[in-house]
């Protein structure tokens, strides 16, 4: 378990750069964008998987989901630490937007992937999934993922999957509306199965919402106007992360139309991988991605790596920096995506 710790060091960045101040609150930009990138580039990856007969014992280890459920009072310490910074008398410009960065970039790279993996888990673990989702109000994403983009991943029903030739900003656009639409007609169609109306307690998305304007009007109690912009900025920058990793697991892999509507299995072709060594540890192997597809109630420490499926020529850090880069991104990832495409099924 001790490699999974890594993660923690995500919103350490952010604690020790708010606690310094001045330009040390960019601590944490630096480390996920220029050290993360070089260590992921020269650490050897590894594609080791645990053995069969050992995944039981791994799997039922609690150590492992404590891990992932602490990330509930880390991510909300963390902002509300982020808003006292902000609020504080003689705050200046360049920390008032270093802790909105920081407190993202640990909202998105740590609150969000740990959410990831506790959404998929059983209820009490889908419960603080949703807890963290609404500290970067985008609760929604647990329904639409496991409902929606699980099933439909890799075909045009599915906004979070890019198609190849859709640049980032395009794409962001896209899944941005298009989730929040698919949440949406999965929870009404819920409640229409039980009988109940949209406008019902037991909507989870107005539930949800109800929970992030909390949120934000308490911001606004303890730290004031900045305290909201606080609170916003750093949901959009957690956000932004989040979709820009959408954007590089799936893009370009599609399935294939075998029937009108009617679309060939997912398979680990569909999802962009990767064994980067730092990656996997500090992101629950999140770049195990084809796996998680495959078995998506599998716990993140007994994912396996696939080598048969299609892998990304860096670890995320650098790849989210290359997707920001439309023209850069796709001169790379194109002919990775034809070769993969274009190959035998």
């Amino acid at each position: 378990m001790i490699r999974f710790v890594l993660a923690l060091v995500i919103p350490g960045a952010a604690f020790i750069g708010l606690a310094l101040g001045g330009w040390w609150t960019w601590l944490a930009v630096v480390q996920s964008y220029v050290v993360f990138p070089v260590f992921d580039w020269l650490v050897p990856g590894d594609p080791r998987n645990p053995a069969s007969h050992h995944e039981a014992f791994l799997s039922a280890r609690v150590g492992y989901r404590l891990l992932t459920a602490s990330a509930v009072p880390i991510q909300f310490g963390l902002i509300a630490y982020g808003g006292y910074v902000v609020a504080a008398p003689g705050a200046t410009t360049i920390e008032i937007i270093g802790a909105i960065l920081a407190v993202g970039i640990s909202s998105g790279g740590f609150g969000i992937v740990a959410a990831h993996e506790l959404m998929h888990q059983r209820r009490v673990e889908r419960v603080l999934s949703r807890l963290l989702m609404s500290s970067v109000t985008y609760a929604h994403f647990c329904i639409e993922h496991v409902q929606g983009h699980h099933i439909h991943v890799g075909t045009p029903a599915d906004p979070a999957s890019a198609p190849r030739g859709q640049g980032f900003y395009r794409f962001l656009l896209q899944t941005t509306i298009g989730s929040w639409r698919s949440a949406w007609r999965i929870e009404v169609a819920r409640l229409a199965r039980k009988g109940q109306p949209i406008l019902h307690p037991h909507n989870r998305i107005l539930q949800d919402i109800a929970f992030s304007g909390a949120l934000g009007a308490g911001a606004v109690l303890l730290w004031g106007w900045l305290g909201l912009v606080f609170f916003v900025g750093q949901s959009a920058i957690a956000v932004l992360e989040l979709e820009a990793i959408n954007y590089i697991e799936h893009y370009g892999l599609r399935r294939r139309e075998t029937a009108p509507g009617v679309f060939e299995a997912t398979t680990s072709r569909h999802s962009w991988n990767t064994h980067r060594r730092l990656t996997n540890q500090a992101l629950f192997n999140l770049g195990r991605h084809a796996d998680h597809h495959n078995h998506a109630g599998r716990r993140y420490q007994i994912l396996r790596h696939e080598p048969e499926a299609p892998q990304m020529p860096a670890g995320y850090a650098a790849m989210l920096l290359l997707a920001f880069v439309p023209p850069l991104w796709r001169r790379v990832m194109d002919p990775r995506v034809s070769s993969v495409m274009d190959g035998p099924a």
